[in-house]
């Protein structure tokens, strides 16, 4: 927490994302619905149309689909993360392409707490000389603003 009093963090990569080859940071999809009730009619869509191509999209994902029935159990997208996040979003009466939506925003997330960046940029080894820019290294005739002086 900062004295304006809410969380910021430097900007950095998860888990080094990029310095290797990708990670998606989504492990685990589940999808938790009723097979019966009125509010659930939109999973049970996405189920029999759209599950086998966000899975075909998504071949690192693993997608569960969980039919369960009880009382008081609304239909909710369970995301779990690789750092142990999991996110809980509830798709009641939501249509099968809005929980497409949900699911392909879910799998592009990295799991962390969306907080505000400090700066844009950060080193853990900061340089003494100052940060680079395009005229570092010119010749100083080059960076001269000003008048031209004429010769005489």
């Amino acid at each position: 927490m900062t004295s304006r009093g809410s969380p910021s963090r430097f900007l950095t990569a998860v888990l080094h994302n990029g310095v290797g080859r990708y990670v998606r940071q989504l492990q685990r999809l589940q999808l938790l619905f009723s097979p019966t009730a009125a509010d659930a009619r939109g999973a049970r869509q996405f189920v029999e149309e759209a599950a086998q191509d966000f899975a075909r999209q998504h071949p690192d994902v693993v997608l569960y689909v969980s039919p369960h029935s009880g009382p008081g159990s609304a239909p909710v997208l369970r995301a779990e993360y690789l750092n142990g996040t999991v996110r809980d979003e509830l798709i009641a009466s939501k249509t099968s392409e809005e929980i497409v939506q949900l699911a392909t925003k879910l799998a592009n997330q990295s799991g962390l707490d969306i907080i505000r960046i400090r700066k844009p940029f950060h080193t853990d080894n900061p340089s003494v000389q100052g940060q680079w820019h395009p005229l570092t290294n010119k010749p100083s005739i080059l960076t001269v603003q000003g008048p031209r002086l004429q010769p005489k």
